[in-house]
């Protein structure tokens, strides 16, 4: 099983990244070929609007020739997809939605003369998020815009793992978080690998 973790921090060493490797570090021990990616170290242009995707059967097809069709590939070759990122105004980072935004366009064949079709059908995806509000409230949009993208996108959303920080002044990684993050990758291997059988 594979699983691709997005990473969307600008941080390395930041909370988010935190996270994301006491999740990585999980996914291994239970034997799932694992994949990180950070945004910010590639480059994903911003969606031009301009649907030339949706004459492209079979691919993405977007005319911006840049970091987008590798990171769809490996989207694409992953029965699990996680997206990392801390919450900016109440939503992901901009390198992030930039990926997003060319996913849901490139990755959907639904309004030119391709075939419909959904690239990234049948793949699960899930979140892991940072905030500076209680989660409810913090990352309440960001849960909300991804169920709609699976739902768009024919794929199975498996949940969020968000938790809060506190500021600079307290330490945000502690026992509690490094175990709930492992927790929650066994809960989607169990439930990825359930769904295979």
């Amino acid at each position: 099983m594979r699983v691709c973790l997005l990473q969307g921090s600008p941080r390395k060493g930041g909370n988010t990244a935190a996270l994301a490797e006491e999740f990585l570090d999980e996914c291994g021990s239970l034997g799932m070929e694992r994949c990180r990616i950070d945004l910010y170290d590639g480059q994903v242009l911003p969606c031009l609007g301009c649907m030339a995707c949706q004459d492209h059967p079979g691919g993405p097809g977007c005319v911006q020739k840049d970091g987008f069709e590798e990171l769809f590939s490996r989207m694409a070759d992953s029965q699990l997809i996680v997206l990392a990122t801390p919450i900016y105004a109440f939503f992901c980072t901009a390198p992030m939605k930039a990926l997003l935004d060319r996913t849901i366009y490139a990755g959907n064949k639904r309004y030119g003369a391709a075939p419909a079709q959904h690239l990234l059908e049948g793949r699960r995806l899930a979140s892991i998020a940072t905030c500076g509000y209680p989660p409810e409230r913090g990352a309440d949009l960001w849960e909300e815009g991804l169920k709609r993208l699976c739902r768009h996108s024919g794929m199975e959303y498996m949940g969020l793992f968000c938790r809060r920080d506190w500021g600079r002044e307290t330490p945000f990684l502690d026992g509690e978080k490094a175990r709930a993050v492992r927790d929650f990758a066994q809960a989607l291997h169990l439930a990825v690998k359930v769904d295979c059988l």
